[in-house]
């Protein structure tokens, strides 16, 4: 059932890449990369946070961190400063944008060229309204100016925010925008926040024209850096799955917002638990963390290659959740490889239990949707120590033993 389902899904989504994705060919898989609000806010005085506040050097040193420490390798590839980048008020006779002059002083165009000649891709914030949500200018009434000077600053993604403007206007002004970015010749990355702002007021976001002129668009409320609001937005992408994970393709896709990985909110069964859910969601992998100081086992988490390939995988399917039971969330994605027409699956068992002790449960192959006559071969994606050798059933049951907020990721292949 689950194979056919997401195979016509699969041709959908097919379908959307070809006809109504934005035309800038971009974001065709889920873009990786780092960004500074989750992490590092609005700290802007240098002197009392020098190695904290929102600068040149905070986004050079997220570079140099990004390429020497196996990011770039594992595929993480934006730079993005959220806001908080800009002076005040825009420049009198031009009326551009003006990075602040004390923390940006070389300028957009300098720092992005930075972070061009290390192999990556530059990323900036903007907002659809008078003022940023930090009350810095916004694009209202100059969007066309501003588009060309992100293309000459060399700029390769941006992210519009919704702050400061009429939610009535935004089904309008933000796909204008993007057709003023595209206008400009240079590709860029288009990150809306219209179905949040609308969402929010009662208004529900119009997902075909989203997927139709944004690469990835922010669904709900920000990511705070704790469990709790990782949980609520979680669950919100699980109830209104039906709503939102049909829109979501190669070249469009849901943001659940930014990884917490590495902060000081989660634990790290909590942060196994956000990397698996986010690979289950398909979603942008942005992370936000003082790249300088993390810890390894943090990294690690980060960096895994099986789960990153997940995430990133080919056919683009947003996963669901399929069930919870004795507060067991059971995550399901199709995904490759697609072996005599049936669908690989990533498979999330994400505890919400506090009981103080692993959760052991069993699973039947056939209850997570899987059809393969021949079986399937299995794959643990956190723990390669933990090999799975044989070929199982769908009527076999696995045993499977969950830590409180901690996470089981299996990769299900059916066998040849």
């Amino acid at each position: 059932m689950w194979s056919t389902i997401y195979i016509g899904l699969a041709i959908i989504c097919l379908q959307y890449s070809n006809v109504n994705a934005l035309d800038n060919g971009l974001a065709l898989r889920p873009p990786m990369g780092w960004m500074s609000w989750q992490r590092y806010r609005c700290i802007t005085d240098c002197d009392t946070y020098p190695d904290e506040c929102i600068s040149e050097w905070l986004f050079k040193n997220a570079t140099d961190r990004i390429v020497e420490d196996g990011y770039k390798k594992a595929g993480y590839k934006y730079v993005i400063i959220d806001d908080c980048w800009m002076e005040m008020e825009r420049d009198p006779n031009t009326k551009e944008l003006v990075p602040d002059r004390k923390r940006f002083p070389s300028g957009m165009k300098a720092l992005a060229d930075y972070v061009h000649s290390k192999g990556l891709k530059f990323g900036i914030y903007e907002d659809y309204g008078t003022h940023t949500c930090m009350g810095y200018p916004g694009v209202i009434n100059h969007m066309e100016l501003d588009a060309k000077t992100f293309a000459k600053w060399d700029v390769d993604y941006v992210k519009l925010d919704g702050c400061y403007a009429d939610i009535h206007d935004m089904d309008k002004g933000y796909p204008e925008f993007g057709r003023l970015l595209n206008a400009t010749g240079r590709p860029m990355v288009y990150s809306c926040s219209w179905p949040v702002y609308q969402e929010e007021k009662g208004l529900m976001p119009n997902y075909e024209a989203l997927k139709k002129h944004c690469n990835l668009w922010r669904n709900w409320d920000d990511i705070q850096d704790s469990y709790e609001s990782l949980n609520k937005i979680s669950d919100y992408f699980a109830v209104n799955a039906s709503r939102i994970q049909p829109h979501a393709g190669p070249g469009h896709w849901n943001d659940p917002d930014m990884l917490l990985i590495g902060n000081y909110g989660l634990t790290v069964d909590q942060s196994e638990s956000q990397m698996a859910i986010w690979a289950i969601l398909a979603a942008p992998l942005l992370m936000s963390n003082d790249l300088k100081n993390i810890r390894p086992e943090f990294r690690e988490i980060l960096i895994n290659p099986q789960v990153i390939a997940v995430n990133q995988d080919e056919l683009g399917i947003q996963g669901k959740r399929l069930k919870v039971e004795r507060k067991i969330e059971t995550w399901v994605r199709p995904i490759t490889p697609v072996v005599n027409g049936l669908h690989s699956y990533a498979v999330a068992w994400a505890s919400k239990r506090d009981d103080g002790s692993p959760y052991a449960t069993k699973v039947k192959l056939s209850d997570l949707g899987l059809t393969s006559a021949k079986g399937y071969k299995i794959t643990d994606l956190f723990n390669e120590e933990n090999v799975l050798n044989d070929v199982y059933n769908v009527n076999h049951n696995i045993s499977i033993r969950i830590n409180p907020s901690g996470v089981i990721f299996y990769k299900f292949t059916p066998a040849e």
